[in-house]
């Protein structure tokens, strides 16, 4: 039997609010707190949990609660210092990260996890789809909400759990995967990680973790996860095998065909029909933010995505183009945490070149970062003298006018950014 009461620091989260919901699922009380109010935390509180918008030691007091408050989930980026935090460590209550309390429930079903630098999100939704259409009944949290249930949460019967395995300070490692897929391997989080091997050693950990019965399913000729696969005693599945380009999916890009590879694999290999995983795959409405088309702007369609890496603005980039021939293409930037612009700095710069136009905010910076200098005009600066029509603005605001001013039938928008950026799409097609 699980915890009766659990209370999440930063449930407004996508990865908090989901195993919030799978905890509401089960049954347990559910409370938690939040510094802004949101569509999301919104939903939760209809559907049951209580929310607190200020953050203090008060929210985790268990004097009359009903029943006793008995885990505390927090958010990896939660000081240790924070005071609900140190109050429910005061009173003697469980506390564990978000990553540590997935696998504690993820672990106990037979577990499909998708890893990668890129395309995570989407390869998951797409499970959540073909397994939904085979009637297999999974349970499943993915890192945005899906367009075809507007929830990041979906509530099985089965044995199956399907989630994304993020790789951020090595945090997938409290999974235990019965089946892996790596959607491929960069050098991504360079606050953490000390270089690609680095990256690679910490996967190879994850994939040793499959057992013997199961399988890892990746591009088995790609350079950076060659080392990653070597001395595995499980199945590995070349998912290249897998794409198919006659699939008339709803999204561009080679990536996306990716992406249905890999969960076309793992449907093959717990034995689904490839009749019931192509209906899926091409039924797919995709997730929040990703390439989501929002709406137009002066006849000029706008798309919001949470591209933030040089490799998926570059993704993004192409499949606008795939959508769009012979159109001009307008980015919205905003460059996420100032050790990936620093470090990624020159294919972030040689990536935005190839757009028509190039309208930059600053830096959205996550978290606390010493040492990294680059910023969001410096990449603007770099776009100017290639001769690149590029400006930076200080505000959404601005930046939103200023697209609003210049672009119509003839153009296509991309807003791009895994920050607050959001937001200008929403001006733009307000």
């Amino acid at each position: 039997m699980g915890p009766r009461h659990v209370h999440f620091i930063g449930i407004g989260g996508i990865g908090m609010s989901g195993l919030a919901r799978l905890f509401l699922h089960e049954g347990a009380q559910v409370s938690g707190s939040d510094a802004n109010k949101s569509a999301n935390t919104e939903k939760l509180e209809s559907e049951g949990a209580t929310i607190f918008y200020t953050q203090g030691s008060e929210n985790v007091e268990n004097k009359g609660s009903d029943p006793l408050l008995e885990l505390v989930v927090y958010t990896e980026a939660m000081p240790e210092d924070h005071p609900e935090l140190q109050r429910a460590r005061e009173l003697g209550i469980k506390t564990i990260n978000y990553f540590e309390a997935l696998g504690e429930v993820a672990n106990e079903y037979y577990l499909i996890a998708v890893s990668g630098t890129h395309g995570k999100t989407t390869t998951t939704a797409m499970l959540i789809d073909i397994f939904e259409e085979a009637s297999f009944d999974p349970t499943a949290i993915v890192g945005s909400l899906r367009s075809k249930t507007g929830s990041n949460y979906r509530a099985g019967k089965s044995k199956y759990f399907i989630v994304e395995a993020c790789e951020y300070k090595r945090d997938f490692l409290t999974l235990k995967p019965d089946i892996l897929v790596i959607t491929n391997i960069e050098l991504e989080h360079v606050d953490y990680y000390k270089d690609l091997g680095d990256v690679q050693f910490a996967f190879k950990e994850l994939a040793s973790r499959v057992g013997e019965d199961g399988a890892v399913i990746a591009d088995t000729t790609n350079p950076s996860v060659v080392p990653v696969l070597a001395g595995l005693t499980c199945t590995v599945i070349d998912y290249r095998s897998e794409i198919n380009l006659s699939l008339q999916l709803r999204q561009p890009g080679l990536h996306t065909r990716q992406n249905a590879a890999c969960a076309s694999a793992v449907a093959s290999f717990v034995g689904i029909e490839t009749s019931m995983v192509n209906a899926a795959l091409e039924n797919f409405a995709g997730t929040a933010r990703r390439f989501e088309y929002k709406g137009d702007c002066h006849n000029a369609p706008v798309y919001d995505d949470y591209a933030h890496h040089p490799t998926e603005l570059k993704a993004s980039i192409l499949g606008a183009r795939e959508l769009y021939p012979g159109k001009k293409l307008t980015v919205v930037f905003q460059p996420h945490t100032f050790s990936r612009t620093t470090e990624l700095f020159a294919d972030f710069v040689s990536v935005l070149a190839t757009v028509d136009r190039a309208f930059l905010i600053p830096v959205y910076a996550a978290r606390s970062e010493e040492g990294y200098t680059k910023t969001s005009e410096d990449i603007v600066r770099e776009l100017k003298a290639a001769g690149v029509d590029a400006e930076h603005f200080m505000t959404h605001e601005a930046c939103a006018l200023a697209v609003n001013e210049s672009v119509g039938s003839d153009d296509v928008v991309l807003v791009m950014g895994a920050g607050d950026v959001t937001k200008i799409a929403a001006l733009l097609v307000a």
